[in-house]
Parts: C-alpha cells; sequence; structure tokens
C-alpha cells in the first residue's frame, strides 16, 4: 500500500503502519517546522491542502495589497483593495470549494433534523 509523504507529497511505501514520512530527513525538516509555527502538526491532504495553499495565496496578496495601497488616497486605496477582493471572490465558483460548502449544508440539514427528533421526543 503506498501513502503520501506529509512533507514532500512522494508516494512511498511506509516500512512500518502508520508511517507519515518517505525519509528521515522529511519527518526531521516537517518536525522543525512545526516546533516553529511553519507548518501544521497534520498537513492537509487533497482538499485540505488546495484550499490551504489558497489561504496562504490570499494572505501574501492582502499583504501586497496593504504595502500598495498605503499612504494613497483613501477612495483609490479602496478601490484597489475591492478589486482584489473581488478576484478572491472567483475562487467561490471552485469545485472544491462548492464540494466543502454542499457537505457543510448537509451536515447542518442533519443536526437540524435531529433537533427536531429530540423536540418531538420531548
Amino acid at each position: 500500500m503506498t501513502v503520501q509523504c506529509q512533507k514532500c507529497g512522494k508516494d512511498y511505501e511506509p516500512k512500518r503502519r502508520g508511517g507519515k514520512f518517505c525519509s528521515v530527513s522529511c519527518r526531521v525538516v516537517q518536525h522543525q517546522l512545526v516546533k516553529k509555527g511553519e507548518a501544521w502538526p497534520n498537513p492537509p491532504n487533497g482538499d485540505e491542502r488546495y484550499l490551504a495553499e489558497k489561504l496562504v495565496a490570499v494572505g501574501r496578496s492582502a499583504t501586497e495589497a496593504l504595502v500598495q495601497v498605503e499612504g494613497l488616497p483613501a477612495a483609490e486605496a479602496f478601490s484597489r483593495l475591492r478589486a482584489l477582493v473581488e478576484g478572491w471572490a472567483g475562487v467561490a465558483n471552485n469545485s472544491i470549494i462548492e464540494k466543502v460548502q454542499y457537505n457543510e449544508q448537509q451536515e447542518m440539514k442533519a443536526q437540524a433534523t435531529r433537533v427536531k427528533r429530540v423536540r418531538a421526543s420531548k
């Protein structure tokens, strides 16, 4: 059974059950990054990784935008920031985000149904 290394993403055959890293160097580097707060203890996979990378990109572009609008007249700064946010909104048309939203809606419906059942049984 092959699994994906949680550091580099390479597919590998783990030497023991529950192996997370393809090599000692990947394990050590990941541990150091977690210790510094530069990585998550349990790196996301698949859709979660994609969304995490998008969030990092949004954060980076927000930082760059704030530097660019510093000292500009308020109206122009607002206009540039609005364009940036509208660009981020384009991500909402992404199938992965739609899938996450669908799952959230299903969970909310299930929770509402459970609440109704509990109220009805009283």
